[in-house]
């Protein structure tokens, strides 16, 4: 009689644990660097090597990844790429590639330098 009480509360226990684990809320994450940029940019293309400069360009910059960002534009030439990013001193900018991705806190926090593709933006931030 023991073994098969204790064989019911093991299947009870089996059963019921998904259903407590279902209720359980996923451990918040630490916001990064990739929080903090990401939003709405709009400005200008200050020079590109394949077309003329263009005022009231809109860039999303989106987090995609612990410190890194998606960039996506509503202008044509300029492609959709992703940008890891690091902190240096007092500056948020590309940690590696060949992307240029700069954000100068101390001078501006809301202002983006942006280089991809061989086009050169200057945005802010909405």
């Amino acid at each position: 009689m023991t073994r098969l009480v204790f064989r019911l509360f093991v299947l009870l226990c089996a059963a019921l644990l998904p259903l407590s684990l279902a209720g359980a809320a996923a451990p918040e994450r630490t916001p990064d660097l990739a929080d903090l940029v990401a939003g709405t940019y709009v400005g200008d293309i200050i020079s590109d090597a394949r077309g003329s400069s263009k005022s009231g360009v809109t860039i999303t910059v989106t987090r995609v990844g612990k410190d890194r960002v998606a960039i996506a534009c509503d202008c044509a030439r300029i492609p959709k790429v992703e940008i890891p990013i690091e902190r240096a001193m007092d500056a948020i900018l590309a940690s590696s590639g060949p992307h240029v991705f700069l954000i100068e806190n101390q001078r501006d926090p809301r202002r983006l330098s942006l280089t991809i593709d061989d086009a050169s933006l200057s945005l802010e931030k909405q």
